[in-house]
Parts: structure tokens; sequence; C-alpha cells
């Protein structure tokens, strides 16, 4: 109904386009007025097609003008597209506009670098949009940054059908879109961005190696597998520019515009599935998914990692051996760190915030069971620790950690010298042993409710602030790591969460 609406209107534009020769016009004069005098229609990956941009052309007049001509410099050689109130084309004739009127003109490109006998990894590609001729000419320019990208796809069989991977087995297939690597693209370097569509797997006894300052762009529905006995290094560096990021690893989608990039949900996820080994992400950052990073059943070392805007989780365990460090996970629309069917964990200096806006959230920054609920069974697993030091756990609701224990497992936890929120005005708590906050073996030295003064949580920036925040000099000394996500060197008294506090 949707598409049906907007061919409606696309149809009433052409034909009111069409019928508009009945009434009287002057020549442009070219006094034309534009909503830019340049359109950036941002960055696009080579050979995709880009968004579609619009520039708004204004007549303001008290005569109906006739513009001879609206073109594109280059012609029908350009490798820009026009819609011109409703008409597509490159190249248009008398187009008119009513006195103290406007129209519209919609642009969107497709290029490909490979086209270009230099073949470089950037470039700027330009045209000009034109507007009459001779003394009234007036211009608009048209400017795209096209980045060269390796493509990673799952093979298109001759029949139609796309090559698929079996997440389930030969009983009880589950079938999805994507491919084993080969040898030679189990490598990715920071030389080209890489884009991916479909699952891209690691086959067993393989290692997926990427290096620092690489980008990983994701198509939707698109994710990452490592599969049992294989291996996912992501080990990136300390970066100069907090901005650029130079040598952080980032994955993230595929759109390039700058309205997208804080838009939840736009690939899937990278999947650490059961069995695989040696895993470690080191100064790496995931955003923009539906689950950041999840682990089942397997090991995994995160160090100075960033995980932001997963629809639904940040980091998902199951059953697994963690080590997190320096992390810092925010705005996802159910919980930031997740941990089912036990495991065993050890999370230092770590700051786990939500503070989404996108719906209604109902889900804790922080849950932690030893159960696992399926359609037909509840599994259960021994949580084996589920140790929180120097740590904030904070959001923008009342109670930002819950606690789930099933009896017949193991249930281990301890939350010392952190900063966490959980209000019960109530007393609703007050008598669960979980939540015994006075407890000198489940909670040594955690504080409670205090602010934390975080320096932009809209933005991702969670900075604390010196002598404000709740979380500043909290922390229990000698903690490893001794740098912060920062790079800054951590004092006695440690402050608790991932960064040492600043003057803002």
């Amino acid at each position: 109904m949707r598409y049906l609406y907007g061919l409606a209107i696309l149809s009433c534009l052409v034909l009111w386009s069409s019928c508009r020769n009945d009434f009287e016009t002057v020549a442009s004069t070219g006094n034309l007025e534009f909503s830019k005098d340049t359109v950036y229609l941002d960055t696009i990956f080579s050979n995709i097609g880009s968004s579609t941009y619009n520039l708004k052309v204004y007549n303001r007049s008290n005569e109906d003008i006739n513009i001879p001509s609206v073109r594109l410099a280059q012609g029908e050689a350009s490798n820009y597209r026009l819609n011109v109130d409703g008409v597509p084309g490159k190249v248009f004739e008398n187009v008119q506009i009513l006195a103290k009127d406007s129209i519209f003109i919609f642009i969107e490109t497709t290029f490909n670098v490979n086209n270009l006998p230099t073949n470089p990894k950037e470039f700027l590609y330009t045209d000009q949009l034109l507007f009459d001729g001779g003394g009234n000419e007036q211009k608009v320019e048209l400017v795209t940054l096209v980045k060269d990208a390796v493509f990673l796809f799952p093979e298109q069989y001759a029949d139609g059908t796309t090559e698929t991977l079996n997440l389930g087995d030969d009983d009880n297939p589950i079938l999805v879109k994507g491919f084993f690597l080969e040898d030679d693209e189990l490598t990715f370097t920071n030389e080209k961005p890489y884009v991916i569509y479909g699952y891209a797997a690691v086959p067993s006894n393989k290692t997926l190696s990427v290096e620092a300052g690489a980008r990983v762009h994701f198509h939707n529905g698109s994710g990452i597998l490592v599969a049992a006995n294989a291996t996912m290094k992501s080990i990136g560096a300390p970066s100069l520019d907090r901005e650029a990021m130079e040598n952080e690893i980032i994955f993230e989608g595929d759109r390039l515009e700058p309205g997208f990039s804080d838009i939840p949900g736009q690939w899937l996820t990278i999947w650490l599935m059961q069995g695989s080994v040696g895993n470690e992400f080191v100064h790496t950052t995931i955003k923009n998914s539906t689950v950041g990073l999840l682990v089942d059943n397997s090991p995994v070392i995160l160090s100075n990692v960033q995980i932001y805007n997963s629809a639904n989780i940040g980091l998902l365990a199951r059953n697994s051996a963690i080590i997190g460090e320096n992390m810092v996970i925010n705005n996802n629309g159910q919980s930031s760190l997740a941990i089912q069917l036990g495991g065993s964990y050890e999370f230092r200096h770590c700051t786990f915030a939500n503070y989404w806006t996108g719906s209604f959230r109902s889900f804790p920054t922080v849950s932690i069971e030893n159960t696992l609920e399926t359609e037909t069974e509840i599994l259960v697993a021994d949580l084996i620790q589920a140790n929180f030091t120097n740590c904030i756990i904070y959001g923008n609701e009342r109670r930002e950690f819950s606690l789930f224990k099933n009896d017949q497992g193991a249930f281990n936890f301890k939350f010392e010298n952190c900063l966490m929120r959980f209000e019960d005005p109530t007393g609703e708590f007050a008598n669960d042993p979980l939540y015994d906050f006075n407890n000198p073996t489940l909670y040594p030295l955690t504080k409670f409710n205090l602010d934390p003064v975080f320096q932009e949580t809209e933005m991702n920036n969670f900075n604390i602030e010196s002598g404000a925040s709740g979380a500043d000099g909290i922390g229990k000394p000698g903690v490893l790591p001794l740098k912060d996500l920062n790079g800054i060197d951590r004092t006695n008294p440690r402050d608790a969460g991932a960064y040492e506090s600043i003057i803002f």
C-alpha cells in the first residue's frame, strides 16, 4: 500500500508537470535561487548507488518563468542521474516554474573507480547542474567522494539461487545467505574498506585476522560467523585522533551518509559460534548492528572495545569465557551486556551504559542468568564467576542490572568498587539475598545511584567529570589495565569505568 501511494504521488507529479505548458511564461533571466549552491552526495562505495539527494529551485519573481534548459555539464555521459519535477533524465528543455513557486530536483549517482586508468582508492567525482545558458547561466556543483572497496558476497548460481550456510543440522537445517572465506580472504587490511553481503564465515581451523585501521562494512542482513575451532583476531591499535580513530578497527553498516552514522540494526552480528577458539578484539569499535557481538560457548578477550547502537543487545554471552577491560557499551534496544546460561566472566574498568531513547526499553543495562529458555526446555549451566571490578553500570532507567538464579546451577558473582544504578524505593528487592547491597562478599565497596556525570551520553562520550562524578576515585588500587581507554595513565585512587576523570 505504501508503494502504491508513492507511485500515485509520482504519477500526479509527472502529469502535473506535463500539463504546465498552458500558462504564459517569460524567459529566465538568471535570477533563480537554490536551496544549496553545492550538493554533496556524501561518500559512496565504488559501483554502489548513492541515496537520493534533493535540490530546491526557487522562482522568487512575480512572473511565471521558462528555463530553456536544465542539464548536467557532462550531459548523457554523466554518472549523475536527475529527476526534475517528477521527470527522469539528464538533459531537460523548457522547464517552467510558477511565480513565487519552486520545483524539486532529485539527484543520485553510481560510479565505478575501476573504470579509471589509475584505479585510485578514493576519487572525488564532480559535475555541474547547469540552468539556462549564455549570460543567464547559473550552476550548482555536484560532489561525491567514491571509495574503492573489497566486496565479499555469496556466490550467485545460474538458476538464480544464492549460496547458503546451514546453521542447523541435516535433520533441522537453518539456511542463511552466506559463504566461507577463502584462504586469500582471511586477512582484512587497512588498504581498502571491506563490504560484506550475507554471512562471511571463518572455516574450522582457520583464523580471520583484521589489521589495525581496517574498516569493515556490512550490508543489511549481513555479519560474520566464526565456526567451531576457528578464530577471529581483530587487533587494532591506539589512535592519535579521537575523531578519526585512524588505527581503530571499525565494524559498521555500509550506509556512509551522516544520517546513518548512529542508526541501529543496519546489519546482524559478529557471531563467535560454539567451539570457536582464541578469539581476541583489541581497539575495536562495533556499531549499528542488531547484536554487536554474540559469544556462544567460546572464549574471547576484549580490550579497549566499544559497542554502540545495537538494536537488541550490545554483548550477548552464552556459557562463555570472557575477559574484558576498558570496554564501553551503550545505546542498545534491550541490554548492553546480557549473560545467559552461565559461564566465566572477568570485567575490569568497563562502562556498561544504556541511554537508549529509540523506543520503550524493558531490559536493564546488564542482565545475568545461569539459564536459557528455549521453545522446548529450560537449560541451566553453572555461572562459575561474573566478576566486575572498577566498573560503571548505569543508564536512564531506575534499575540497570538484574540477576536471575536457577538453583540447579551455581551462581557466583561479585561487583567490587563499582558504581551502579539500582533504585528500589518500595523495597521490592529488600529481602532478596542476591540484592543485599550490604553484603561485603557480593558488593564490596560498591556505590549506588550516584550520578557518574558522563560528558555526552547522546554522543557515546562516557568520559567522567573530575571532582563531580560518583565514579571519581572509588576504584580499587592496582587493577589493570594501567592506562584508560584514552591512553591516559591511571592514578591511585583509581576511578571506576573505562575512563579516568577529566575536567570538562
